[in-house]
């Protein structure tokens, strides 16, 4: 399993990531249009306060969220973890890619974590993409391909 969830709430738990929180193909933009689109898709499944948006693209003027090897996990800023309702994902791909301050990106993952598990979503990811095959796979794969590399779900 990709993630582990803690059982805290009586509610029903959200799920990291659903098949319609990934696009794949996607036209290349800017990088301030592709954070908000990524953004938009964490509002839209109900993880996160539209404001999380706006602090995404904060996050971004301070510190780049390029991780190397074609990925940008783009997050809020820490004030913003108010606007935090669940943790989640969504997942864009480029096969153009999207200039990200110099570098090439193809794998652009909104991240929302609720207290410090985007810690742990950020560490999973980024050891998946150690994985040269996973990352190439997550970069032309299809929505089903790419669900199965980030929750090891058929």
């Amino acid at each position: 399993m990709f993630f582990k969830k803690k059982k805290e709430e009586k509610t029903e738990k959200k799920e990291l990531l659903y098949r319609e929180n990934i696009r794949v193909n996607c036209a290349s933009a800017d990088k301030e249009q592709v954070i908000r689109s990524v953004g938009q898709m964490l509002a839209d499944s109900g993880y996160v306060d539209q404001p999380y948006v706006d602090a995404m693209v904060e996050r971004e003027k301070t510190f780049s969220t390029f991780m190397g090897s074609g990925l940008a996990l783009p997050h809020g800023v820490e004030e913003a973890k108010k606007e935090v309702k669940a943790s989640g994902i969504a997942v864009m791909t480029f096969p153009q890619g999207v200039d990200w301050d110099g570098n090439e990106v193809h794998v652009v993952i909104g991240i929302a974590g609720v207290g410090d598990e985007h810690l742990d979503i950020l560490s999973t990811i980024a050891e998946k993409m150690l994985d040269e095959t996973a990352a190439d796979r997550l970069a032309t794969g299809d929505v089903d391909t790419v669900y199965q590399i980030l929750t090891g779900k058929e």
